[in-house]
């Protein structure tokens, strides 16, 4: 199955996300050859980031954004895990700190988006400025309205300098989320990953959907797409969303540089 088909969400489409199955599997089951299928799929992607450094002419931004426990951390823990973290930089964004607040909006992600031969992830992004903004009026509308093509400029320019873009969308449902935090709950060892502020945040789900909705619907162009991918399956989820960035630097044609020595005079 082409995931990078079924999954993005064309330019111009207006998102729904109630229309969309958080546990959709397009057929596929969690056993034995599905892993075995994952595992082949994140060994090519080992040789495909080594061919991105070698060759040094591009690098792939990998975005991920969802609700609380909808598995960011996850994704980056089991889709990158054979990646060699000399070429993978992962950036977690949070509150603002004050030089980032002094700042424009868009500072923070420019000063992390990957050199070339790299890839880089953006665990939460730039988004969080139409939505967590959005959704809790840290700024007048008029002003997070701008932000969406402002936005779109931001990554365009990004594009045009060899800057492929992936954005993914972790789509869970109410339930699931509320069966992850309370797992959390009982699990001592995952205790520290939670704070008040992520059950309060839950009163809030119909304002993040509106928030979602219109963050997929106007920023998912031909250059920089959004993927939904449904994740209330965390092995689904790794399985789509693996798919898509082997795909995706698959198809960029890499070739690795000429070699500046000549190996047969250099044997013995």
């Amino acid at each position: 199955m082409n995931f990078t088909d079924k999954l993005i969400v064309k330019a111009g489409t207006k998102v729904k996300l109630e229309k969309l199955d958080a546990a959709e599997t397009f057929g596929y089951q969690d056993d034995d050859k599905t892993r075995r299928k994952v595992g082949k799929i994140v060994a090519r992607l080992d040789d495909l980031q080594y061919l991105l450094y070698a060759e040094g002419k591009r690098a792939l931004l990998i975005i991920l954004q969802g609700m609380d426990a909808s598995g960011k951390d996850g994704t980056i823990r089991h889709v990158m895990s054979g990646v060699n973290p000399q070429g993978c930089q992962v950036t977690a964004f949070k509150v603002p700190s004050a030089e980032e607040a002094a700042h424009d909006f868009l500072w923070r992600s420019h000063r992390a988006v990957p050199e070339k031969g790299m890839i880089g992830i953006f665990n939460r992004s730039h988004y969080e400025d139409v939505l967590v903004v959005r959704v809790h009026k840290l700024v007048p509308r008029q002003i997070w309205k701008k932000r969406f093509g402002e936005i779109n400029s931001f990554e365009k320019l990004l594009v045009d300098n060899r800057v492929n873009i992936l954005k993914f969308y972790l789509h869970i449902s109410s339930k699931e989320q509320k069966l992850r935090l309370d797992a959390r709950l009982d699990d001592p060892k995952k205790n520290w990953k939670l704070s008040p502020a992520d059950f309060a945040e839950r009163q809030f789900w119909p304002n993040y959907v509106e928030a979602y909705e219109d963050v997929l619907s106007r920023c998912s162009t031909g250059y920089a797409p959004w993927f939904i991918i449904p994740a209330d399956h965390k092995w689904f989820r790794n399985l789509a969303i693996s798919t898509i960035v082997v795909e995706t630097l698959e198809s960029l044609d890499m070739q690795f540089p000429r070699p500046v020595i000549v190996p047969a005079k250099l044997r013995s």
